[in-house]
């Protein structure tokens, strides 16, 4: 990844002319390069590289300075710590402490000490600050083990949704091995409704043509909505009041049968009663004309 660094500087163009980049990037090359043991390998340089890496150069020439400042002020530091040891080791010297003149344990005793006051990150050997230093430990103990108390809590509640996802995911395994038999039965159903189901379009289409037919008949012999059931049964109980008014009629003409055969008397009977039966039928188309008419 490009040093976000780099780009500002190579978006604001640096300064000097063209030459003077390729002289300064080629220079910084060689330097480079003569110290990895390494040739400058060839390349084309083109505005883009060039202003690349003559910005690349002044920020490596930049840091390689700001190492030097630091490491020339270690070393005096390093001088200045020497110093001080020396003078404390001559100080130690002269009240007879010099660690020549010391039992070894006493001298493993101050090197365990000095490990310990460098492990504590302290600064020196004095009981409160091994004290301070002890305190610290022990808040971060008490620190670390509420983090764990929370981190255990925390792992349990997970424990316990993890238990509960595999009891699912164990139930969910035996629905879908349920239903995978259950298919071939299911199967076996929808094949057998796509048969009925065919059978019953067949009938419904019989059916619909029936009843196209049917209201055709009902139209050719004048069936109306208004002839209900009530209507019919009125008509034949007024069918049946004629047919009990015809009846006598019926009766004496039948009985004309018997009479001697006086043609002309016969014939003078015959025609009154067929006018008594040509009334009583206008009188029935009439009653019947009537009740139609009332329904409607």
């Amino acid at each position: 990844m490009t040093d976000p660094t780099v780009n500002e500087t190579t978006k604001s163009g640096g300064g000097g002319s063209d030459a003077s980049r390729i002289g300064e990037v080629k220079q910084w090359l060689t330097q480079e390069f003569f110290q990895a043991g390494k040739e400058v390998p060839d390349f084309e340089y083109t505005p883009r590289s060039v202003a690349y890496l003559h910005n690349l150069a002044t920020l490596s020439q930049a840091q390689t300075q700001a190492s030097k400042i630091l490491a020339s002020d270690f070393r005096l530091k390093a001088s200045e710590y020497r110093a001080q040891a020396a003078r404390i080791g001559e100080i130690l010297e002269s009240v007879g402490l010099a660690q020549e003149g010391l039992a070894s344990n006493v001298v493993s005793s101050a090197q365990v000490l000095a490990n310990v006051a460098n492990l504590l990150n302290i600064r020196d050997t004095e009981l409160s600050s091994f004290l301070v230093a002890m305190g610290d430990i022990s808040l971060r103990k008490t620190g670390v083990e509420e983090k764990r108390a929370k981190a255990q809590k925390e792992s349990n509640v997970l424990l316990d949704y993890t238990r509960k996802a595999i009891s699912r995911l164990t139930y969910l395994k035996r629905t879908l091995a349920q239903l995978e038999d259950d298919a071939g039965q299911c199967e076996a159903h929808i094949e057998h409704w796509k048969n009925n189901l065919a059978l019953m379009l067949g009938k419904e289409k019989q059916y619909n043509q029936e009843t196209v037919r049917f209201k055709d008949t009902l139209n050719r012999v004048g069936y109306t909505p208004d002839i209900s059931h009530g209507v019919l049964v009125g008509l034949a109980e007024e069918r049946k009041e004629l047919e009990k008014k015809t009846k006598p009629v019926l009766d004496t003409l039948r009985s004309y049968q018997d009479l001697p055969p006086d043609k002309a008397l016969a014939a003078l009977a015959i025609e009154d009663k067929k006018r008594q039966y040509a009334a009583a039928e206008k009188y029935f188309e009439d009653v019947l004309h009537t009740a139609l008419s009332t329904s409607k």
